[in-house]
């Protein structure tokens, strides 16, 4: 009877271990089919390091149970190398952003929600802007991406976001994509610079309130280089979004309508950020000029989003100088990579960092970059 019972749960396994392993399978395609035509395929990209894990476990499991068995999962993993060596960085950390090496360009990118803060507190608010700039320019930058970036040009010295840059970072060039009023309340993207500006872009995305690719050619001694930045279409999720997740979890009655909600917002994210994506690629791909694209896409290291940027011809900072995965969004989920800096293959990555100063939902990237 034993062995009956024994016989039977192994081929339970068995199937289910199939199952994962097709699923897995499915998740390799996400690179290279556009989301803005097949939506369905960018939930499969979000699953990628937790069914790696799954993967992982059932391999060990096989190994000791039946040998045989575990070539089935290992050669699983081992055609999923690419999205793997994506996703996990493997290089233990040894930068000292206090030391600036000699010749070497650094630039910080970093989505800083709004410059108030995570707190609720008008005075905190106030105040938190203050120190998320001196922050960034503790660090000496020469280039700094800000994404999701507010100010006001009439409320005053407490709305200048713009200042608290400028005065060691005096050339900018600001996307202003949501503008109220008048001037009153400004957001998007911007970079600051030590270096001249000698050229900029603003390029809008389609559709209503998505926001736009920048960049700006600076002049750097006898070269210039092109820094684009960009904040992609993000789910959009606000407070009620997030009780409707609570509610999913603990499977209240009105989960269902809640599933529905929150599945339409990403499904219209995943759409929009193919088509954006395509755009970051047509611009960056056809630059004469070096070049580095910073950024929230807002979408995992395995997506078509960022395999489709980054391409053949760009380096992750990341990946070049980190360690583990990653994470730089710290709401939602513990394994969520979704800023980036990604330089084309002209210059050598000789530090990095990513740190997280509790003054934004997103993590700070820092890196040096030398000119090969």
């Amino acid at each position: 009877m034993a062995s009956i019972v024994r016989s039977t749960v192994k081929k339970i396994l068995f199937i289910l271990t199939i199952i994962l392993c097709v699923v897995y399978m499915l998740t390799l395609f996400v690179p290279y089919l556009n989301p803005q035509h097949w939506w369905l395929i960018g939930f499969l990209g979000l699953t990628f390091p937790y069914l790696f894990f799954v993967l992982l476990f059932v391999f060990f499991f096989w190994l000791i149970a039946k040998p045989k068995l575990a070539l089935i999962p290992l050669v699983v993993m081992l055609i999923g190398i690419k999205q793997l060596f994506v996703s996990f960085a493997f290089h233990f950390p040894n930068s000292d952003l206090s030391k600036k090496p000699d010749s070497t360009i650094r630039i910080i990118s970093w989505n800083v929600a709004n410059m108030y803060g995570l707190s609720n507190d008008v005075e905190i608010k106030l105040h938190n802007r203050i120190e998320l700039a001196q922050s960034v320019l503790d660090l000496n930058p020469d280039i700094v991406c800000l994404q999701e970036f507010n100010h006001s040009y009439t409320q005053g010295e407490n709305a200048d976001n713009i200042g608290l840059f400028s005065k060691q970072l005096p050339n900018y060039f600001y996307s202003k994509d949501f503008n109220k009023e008048n001037g009153y309340y400004t957001s998007g993207s911007v970079v600051f610079s030590k270096y001249p500006i000698i050229d900029s872009v603003k390029v809008t995305y389609p559709g209503t309130d998505n926001g736009s690719l920048i960049y700006v050619d600076l002049k750097v001694n006898d070269d210039t280089l092109r820094i684009f930045t960009t904040h992609l279409q993000s789910f959009g999720f606000n407070n009620a979004d997030y009780a409707e997740l609570n509610k999913i979890k603990q499977r209240d009655d009105q989960s269902l309508e809640a599933s529905k909600n929150i599945f339409n917002k990403m499904k219209a994210a995943f759409t929009n950020r193919g088509m954006q994506a395509d755009i970051v690629q047509r611009f960056t791909d056809s630059s004469t000029y070096r070049s580095v694209v910073c950024g929230d896409f807002n979408d995992v290291p395995t997506s078509y989003t960022y395999f489709h940027i980054r391409g053949k011809y760009r380096n992750d900072v990341f990946l070049q100088k980190g360690l583990g995965v990653g994470k730089s969004y710290n709401s939602l989920a513990p394994m969520l990579r979704i800023d980036y800096i990604l330089p084309d293959t002209s210059f050598n990555v000789t530090q990095f960092d990513m740190t997280d100063e509790n003054l934004s939902d997103h993590s700070m990237l820092i890196t040096d970059l030398k000119l090969k």
